[in-house]
């Protein structure tokens, strides 16, 4: 049987990439804010509804960017549910992450938990939006306020997301997007930062630049994080196919849901009231005590049969060895639990529904 990996990129027909990039070799002007890089910038943000975007190389230095440039210090709320960037942003920035635990339901942040945290080193909140689900962005908005904090999404799942009409990236001071391979939207490797305070243009401009506010002036110590134009001509593509490719992905999504909800001992994604979803993964918790397989073991049994989920996120980001000694994981109890029994089972546009039958029909074998 055909190999089935746990995501597939998504990619346009060969002749339209081609003919994207035919004019490179007539300008020859292939990075540095070409105009692709420029025409991209611009329909991403009318397509996720923002003030102002700005792009970079990819994800994890667009969150190093937005960090950079709104000047923080001291602690950062977070959580340890997430993909190991987020943490190493914020640590690699100079900051320290003060983790806060994941609601059961959604894997976001939890609000309640988070106003415990704040102190008087308290400089941000870096929530993080899980699987296309998104955070309490109302109650962040509401602590931030009151307490003069910064919030800088990792919306990294939630490319074209809407809460209430509104795009994702509206809400807090900035969000990352990032646009690897993997994601929803992709320009092969990429991101960008969406924001409200067109103040922070210049700031995030020297920081994927070196550092250089112009030809003779070095503002900061910073890196290079551009995204060039065969980059860029990627996401012009895949921008007119976006909605296809999710809608194809909610297809999938809903054969899911349908074969998997109410098994004992059986957690899947579900959507959430007041959202348009992106389906960019698809998680299920399994508790084996109560289904009869663990997680591992699931795991193990659709590799036998070519199918290839992924344990996503494990371990949480406070048990990374690279910490050890450093933070306490019995601080965060379900985020740690969630780690230790969610598989994210395979999910891309054209996963047929045959396939996904399969694949439940696999786990549901288990029980």
């Amino acid at each position: 049987m055909d190999k089935i990996n746990v995501t597939r990129s998504s990619m346009p027909e060969f002749e339209e990439y081609v003919n994207e990039i035919k004019d490179l070799w007539d300008s020859r002007w292939i990075t540095n804010m070409g105009a692709k890089h420029n025409k991209l910038q611009e329909k991403l943000r009318e397509y996720l509804a923002v003030e102002n975007v700005s792009l970079f190389a990819n994800g994890h230095l667009a969150l190093e960017a937005a960090i950079s440039s709104m000047k923080l210090t001291g602690e950062v709320i977070t959580t340890p549910f997430t993909f190991a960037s987020t943490t190493q942003a914020i640590v690699r920035c100079g900051l320290t992450p003060v983790f806060c635990d994941v609601n059961e339901d959604d894997y976001t942040i939890d609000v309640k938990k988070a106003k415990l945290l704040i102190t008087d080193k308290t400089s941000a909140i870096i929530p993080v939006h899980v699987y296309g689900n998104v955070c309490n962005v109302y109650e962040i908005e509401k602590i931030a306020k009151k307490h003069n904090l910064k919030v800088i999404y990792d919306a990294a799942h939630t490319f074209g997301v809407r809460v209430d009409g509104r795009g994702i990236g509206s809400f807090g001071d900035a969000s990352m997007f990032s646009f690897h391979a993997t994601k929803v939207f992709n320009t092969i490797e990429g991101g960008c930062v969406a924001y409200k305070d067109s103040r922070l243009t210049e700031r995030l401009n020297v920081q994927r630049n070196f550092g250089m506010s112009d030809n003779e002036n070095y503002k900061e110590v910073a890196g290079n994080a551009k995204m060039n134009e065969f980059q860029a001509a990627m996401g012009l593509c895949n921008l007119k196919i976006i909605e296809r490719e999710i809608s194809e992905r909610k297809i999938a999504a809903k054969r899911y849901i349908d074969n998997l909800s109410g098994r004992r001992g059986i957690r899947p994604w579900k959507e959430q009231d007041g959202v348009i979803h992106n389906y960019s993964y698809f998680p299920v918790v399994f508790d084996g005590d109560i289904f009869g397989k663990s997680r591992d073991q699931i795991s193990d049994e659709l590799a036998k049969e070519n199918i290839y989920a992924r344990k996503y996120f494990y371990p949480p980001t406070n048990e990374f060895e690279c910490y050890k000694g450093k933070f306490d994981p019995g601080n965060t109890p379900k985020a740690k639990y969630i780690s230790e029994n969610v598989l994210t089972l395979p999910m891309y546009a054209g996963l047929s529904v045959e396939d996904v039958d399969r694949i439940c029909e696999i786990i549901l074998r288990q029980e």
